[in-house]
């Protein structure tokens, strides 16, 4: 296996000698350049087509954001994989929009950064554990967003019964509604809020952010 050759771009001198060091004493990898500003980056980009660029989000001047845009443009073979101190699922959307193929945090560990770039550098995507329990958990709370946005007032009003203790019977009886009635609207919230039972319905109640 050809080495795979690896530009760093972080305005840290530290953290690029450290990574330098690490990669280096890799059989796999060479790190053939090192810079600390996104305009840096896009010239040697331009100039030297490494197979990977350690990008980070944030320097001076040009960001990485906009150093990932122009390498995409003028060095296409050139893979990205950020790396960045932010853990904000907006910047891991904008700077794959942008054209990366990776990001991993800083709180990433050695290893991680080592599967990162050889994934990326086989074509694959890759998101680090710490930032795929963040997107999976803001997943989780927009589907729970939408599932409430999807209810009626009838239906809430029902949900905050429930949670108040009432039975279907004592609900119908409130509402004045059929006991047949209070059910339909049961199933109806059930299959809208993705639960399968009043067991999963009274924990999303209990355990739910929106104020119901």
């Amino acid at each position: 296996m050809e080495k795979i050759n690896i530009l760093i771009a972080d305005d840290h001198k530290l953290i690029r000698d450290t990574w330098s060091y690490i990669l280096n004493n890799d059989s796999r990898f060479t790190v053939t350049d090192q810079c600390a500003s996104g305009e840096e980056a896009v010239v040697i980009a331009k100039e030297k087509r490494p197979d990977i660029v350690l990008m980070d989000i944030n320097m001076s001047e040009m960001n990485g954001l906009d150093a990932t845009e122009q390498i995409r443009k003028y060095a296409p073979t050139t893979k990205i994989l950020a790396v960045s101190m932010h853990n904000q699922p907006l910047y891991v959307k904008k700077i794959m929009k942008m054209g990366a193929r990776g990001y991993i945090t800083k709180n990433s560990s050695v290893n991680e950064l080592l599967t990162a770039i050889v994934e990326v550098y086989s074509g694959n995507k890759y998101i680090c554990d710490e930032m795929k329990q963040i997107l999976s958990d803001q997943a989780l709370v927009e589907n729970e967003k939408q599932g409430l946005n999807a209810l009626s007032e009838r239906e809430i009003e029902i949900i905050q019964l429930i949670k108040n203790g009432l039975s279907s019977k004592e609900i119908a009886a409130q509402l004045e509604i059929s006991l047949k009635t209070v059910e339909v609207h049961r199933h109806n919230i059930l299959k809208k809020l993705n639960l399968k039972n009043t067991a999963a319905l009274v924990n999303f109640i209990n355990t739910s952010g929106a104020g119901i």
